[in-house]
């Protein structure tokens, strides 16, 4: 595993190779991290993996701060698993030194679940993907679906804008069915058992949304009971289409969005 920490040393080492899968991180590595690797090594003859903590990206100076740090133990994590070829660790000007301003705005309609409660969130992955997707110039991107959001903005901008396919995987969970996340780093014990919990009410409004005439009253009831069984605030809980993310009105090709709070961390599924 060789360790790129700029971009001539990223430019000298990846120049023989065109068959590049790229795992973009913020470090945290976990389980679900390991298994886009490994997808990225079933399908391309290399892959490299970033982890660069973006700052646009957080709405939030308090969450910037508090967000997990541990580069030496992922660097660890990563050169134990021996199926990453590269870790590219930019700083700041490796990534931002264009200084254009970006001219990536969200549609109106793209205005919803995290985009909606998180100002200028959307716009900064999609400004960072877009700069990153440039310099490393790979032909294959791994994300997973836990941010599915995210998963298709990144899709639509990338695939119409670079010679790039986004590899969507599924995502990954833990013993209790918690959806993995570096986040959960700054949860003990019992605040991931209350995540098991939301996660196992979840499945059974998603089980029980094909008996409602009317699914919006019927979530809004659900988002009630949610808040007041575990004590979280709840940004929202949507059924919304895979496809293009439409409020859907039936279960089929259709996802249960939620994103909540618990001791403060943002945490965000789909179902």
């Amino acid at each position: 595993m060789k360790v790129l920490l700029n971009n001539s040393s990223l430019f000298e080492s990846l120049r023989p190779f065109d068959d590049l899968g790229f795992v973009p991180t913020m470090g945290g590595i976990h389980k679900g991290h390991l298994s886009l690797i490994n997808k990225s090594n079933k399908l391309c003859k290399k892959t490299i993996v970033s982890i660069f903590i973006n700052p646009k990206q957080f709405n939030s100076k308090k969450d910037l701060k508090t967000y997990p740090r541990n580069l030496k133990k992922d660097l660890k994590i990563l050169s134990k698993s021996k199926k990453v070829d590269f870790v590219y660790l930019p700083n700041f000007n490796d990534i931002y030194k264009d200084k254009k301003k970006s001219k990536i705005k969200l549609f109106k309609k793209d205005k919803i679940l995290c985009a909606k409660f998180r100002k200028g969130h959307f716009e900064g992955v999609l400004d960072v993907m877009d700069r990153l997707t440039k310099i490393v110039n790979p032909q294959k991107i791994f994300m997973g679906e836990k941010d599915f959001q995210q998963l298709y903005l990144v899709k639509k901008l990338l695939e119409k804008n670079h010679k790039v396919r986004i590899i969507s995987c599924k995502t990954i969970r833990d013993k209790n069915n918690v959806a993995l996340s570096s986040r959960n780093f700054l949860l003990d014990k019992s605040h991931l058992k209350i995540a098991a919990n939301v996660y196992k009410k979840l499945v059974n409004i998603k089980k029980n949304i094909k008996n409602k005439k009317n699914i919006s009253s019927f979530l809004n009831l659900q988002k009630t009971q949610l808040r007041n069984n575990f004590k979280i605030k709840i940004d929202y809980l949507e059924l919304r289409n895979i496809n293009n993310l439409n409020i859907s009105k039936t279960k089929k090709n259709s996802r249960l969005f939620v994103a909540y709070y618990l001791n403060k961390v943002r945490l965000i599924d789909n179902i």
